[in-house]
């Protein structure tokens, strides 16, 4: 049996920064032996089968297999297809009336403790908002993540240290339950 995953990478071809081929991330998927292998975008999704169900062994795999292959190393969250769709489903904002740019959801590698969020006041970043879900964080930025103050305080390095965290805007969230349960 197999389960349909996303491998969602961290930091990659951003302004010319640890650039990853999603070509080459496709064939270094294909080597690791996984299944009906694509990608999304080239920000860092792709989405492969694995006989596999052990999400922690798959991450760690991918990301050694990138560093040699690369000669950097990329965090990298993979989660199964169910997860996805779980995440996409608890959504607490309305996603359907907003647009993409407005919604973005932090996908974590492990549970974070809302006690690590307690510094912050969201009054202060009012009408911005954020709630904290499983192993997951979503994000309503009504002027986009680029002007958000709140995705600021967020990405502060101390919240979340130790944690892999990557962030992908709502169209993206919806693509990979999309391309996970095609």
């Amino acid at each position: 049996m197999t389960t349909t995953y996303a491998a969602l990478l961290r930091g990659i071809n951003v302004s010319g920064h640890k650039r990853v081929p999603m070509g080459d991330l496709r064939e270094l998927l294909t080597r690791q032996g996984h299944g009906d292998v694509r990608t999304y975008l080239q920000s860092g999704n792709a989405v492969f089968t694995s006989a596999s169900d052990d999400e922690r062994a798959l991450t760690t795999a991918l990301e050694r297999a990138i560093e040699q292959r690369f000669g950097f190393r990329v965090e990298c969250v993979v989660r199964g297809a169910g997860y996805l769709r779980a995440v996409a489903e608890a959504c607490p904002f309305p996603a359907t009336s907003l647009e993409a740019k407005q919604l973005h959801v932090t996908y974590f590698s492990e549970p974070v403790d809302p006690g690590r969020l307690s510094s912050l006041d969201q009054a202060v970043y009012m009408p911005e908002e954020f709630r904290l879900g499983d192993r997951a964080l979503y994000l309503y930025a009504p002027n986009g993540l680029g002007r958000s103050k709140l995705a600021g305080a967020l990405a502060r390095p101390a919240l979340f240290q130790g944690v892999t965290a990557t962030t992908r805007n709502w169209n993206t969230v919806v693509k990979l339950v999309e391309l996970t349960h095609g």
